[in-house]
Parts: C-alpha cells; structure tokens; sequence
C-alpha cells in the first residue's frame, strides 16, 4: 500500500490539466453547431488487497449542440472513454414555451439532485464513492452510499424515453417517461418508468426539490412488477461562488435485493456535499476549492447492521473555468467489517 501512496508523486505531473478555452460553432444543412466537450483522466488507489491500482480515461465526450430555430434544438454527446464510442445524451429538443418544452431520445431522468449535477461541475471525484474491490451493499453491490443507491436501482441515470420540463415564476419541473433500461439498452418488457422532479427558488441561492419515480422491471414471479422511489433535496449557494451545500434523502424499494414486489425491502439514503471557492488571483491557479461529503445509506431497513457510512475529503484546484484537478479521499466505514478507503485524482479538461 506504502508503495502505492509514493507513486502518487509522480501523478501530478501526469495528468494536470492544460487551460484550454475554445468553441467551434459551425452552420450547415439547415443547422447551425456549438461543438465542446471534457476530458477527465483518474489515478485511483485503494485499501483492498488486490484492487486496480490505475490510470484511466474516466469520461473522454464531445457534446454537439445543434439549433434548428428557436423551437427545435438537439444535443449528441458520445464517450469515448475505455476505447469504444458509448451513446451518453441523444435527444431532439421541442421549445413551445419556457414552460413547456419536450425532449424525445436519451437524456438523464429528473430525479436526483446529485446526479443532475454536470461532471463539470462536481467537485467530487465519484459520485458514488466507490472504493475498488469492494462490492459488499445488498443488493447494489460496491459501497452503500446515495448515488451507488439510485443509480444502480435506475431511479436516476440516463435512459430514453420522453422528457417534458419548463418554469415559471420561482417553480421548475421536469417529468419522463423512459423504458426503465437505462444507458442504450432496449426495453425488456412492455411497461414503461416514470420520474418527476419539482423545484421552488425560495430565493437567489436556496432551492428546494421533491421528487419521484417508479421503476418498471422484469420479475419472474410477477407480470407487473414496479419499484417507487421518492424524496427530497435542498441546494444552498451556486458553483464556483463562495459555499455551495446540496443534501438530499431518499427512500425506497431496494428491488435488486428481492426482487418479488410484495416483498422488496425498503432502502434509506441520506447524502451531505459542502464545498467553499476561493478565488484566486493568478495566471495558472483561478481558484482553490475544499469539499466534504457523508453520505449513509441502508440498504434493506428491516435488517440489522448492513448500513454504511461514506466520508470524503477532498479539495480542487481549478486552472481555468471549468479545468481543474481534484483529489478525493473516500474513507467507507459499514456497519460490520472492516473500514476501507479510496484514494482517487482526477483532472477535468473542459473545453
């Protein structure tokens, strides 16, 4: 593990970030293009014996906005992180009103405020927390914590479907309607999922959010099986601005534990992320940031002792804009066993 740690010298040099500021816009066959894109590189470590100790591409997209006219927009944005080309948003954009537009193709689910948040913004490494090799969660596997929770039960993520959204006033909502599949899957069966996600602006830097969503699933003992998920988060403060705080709670049916309907155990999740800018006056550095999360999660709340508790510090440092380096220290206690942590730095290349 020690050699592990001194390795991580060398790291820094690596895979800092270049500041980059560029935007391609182009016009043609009846559309005009904006054409950016990220690349995020992670060095990750852990306390499991036998666990990838590794460099690797964690997102490499190109995002490609199109604009028809002001009713009809569109975005593409492939990945190709890992060495293939994955599809991440594909979605064709109706603008009827700015309280109503309806989007059609692949896109995430309203549902969550973490994972609506944009991998440019966060200032966490993994939304999840995941620490490599370890997979102990019932149900989820890897860490119990909020985001391995709605993620990997698809109450949030990508999918495709039909998505409406606009506001009003203090009031913005966005409703879907999605195969249920997730991430370029075909539906499995002939139900479809739904989520919806309701905001108040109670004032220029607090907003209150409740949301919900109902999973559709294949269960061999039931022709109608469905999961629902529901709750609450608040956001305190706006990025790169001072202090920004998120904390959401959610509760659930954990039906990759037990998949029969009648019986699916309830899961219970509560995550904290606090993060303080602190703008800096130079050529190279713009801006330090600390960070601090905990994130706790049940899995199944009728069973003693298969909770667990996230912790993680961390800090980024940004160069320019949206390019930055961060660190995170992902410190997992579960309710039994032993305490294991991650060790991850990862830079963000935005342009």
């Amino acid at each position: 593990m020690l050699r592990r740690l001194v390795r991580l010298a060398f790291v820094l040099a690596l895979i800092l970030p270049l500041p980059l500021s560029a935007q391609l816009q182009v016009s043609g066959r009846g559309a005009s293009l904006r054409v950016g894109g990220r690349i995020h590189s992670q060095y990750t470590v852990s306390s499991i014996d036998g666990a990838t100790n590794d460099f690797f591409f964690r997102r490499v997209r190109l995002i490609v906005d199109l604009t028809i006219n002001d009713f009809l927009s569109g975005r593409v944005q492939p990945d190709f992180a890992g060495g293939g080309a994955t599809l991440q948003d594909a979605y064709a954009q109706m603008n009827f009103s700015p309280e109503f537009r309806v989007s059609v193709g692949q896109f995430k689910r309203g549902f969550d405020l973490f994972e609506l948040s944009s991998s440019n913004d966060l200032s966490l490494v993994e939304r999840d927390g995941r620490i490599e090799g370890y997979g102990a969660c019932r149900g989820v596997g890897s860490v119990c914590s909020y985001s391995r929770l709605t993620e990997a039960l698809h109450f949030a993520g990508r999918d495709q479907g039909v998505r409406v959204n606009g506001s009003s006033g203090q009031l913005s909502y966005v409703a879907a309607l999605t195969n249920g599949t997730g991430l370029n899957t075909s539906d499995e069966n002939g139900r479809k999922s739904g989520s919806g996600r309701v905001t108040l602006q109670i004032n220029d830097n607090v907003r209150a959010s409740g949301q919900i969503a109902v999973h559709d699933y294949v269960d061999p003992a039931a022709d109608d099986a469905s999961a629902v998920a529901f709750g609450g988060d608040v956001e305190v403060g706006t990025w790169r601005d001072g202090l920004l705080v998120q904390a959401g709670l959610v509760t659930g049916d954990n039906w990759e534990l037990d998949p029969v309907t009648s019986g699916a155990p309830n899961f219970l999740t509560f995550q904290a992320v606090a993060s303080y800018f602190y703008p800096v006056d130079g050529d190279r550095v713009t801006g330090i940031e600390p960070v601090g999360r905990i994130s706790w999660a049940d899995p199944d709340t009728d069973t003693d002792d298969d909770n667990g508790l996230l912790v993680t510090p961390g800090f980024m440092v940004y160069i320019m804009g949206r390019s930055k380096i961060g660190a995170n220290f992902d410190i997992y206690s579960p309710a039994t066993g032993d305490k294991e942590f991650s060790f991850k730095i990862q830079s963000f290349l935005y342009f």
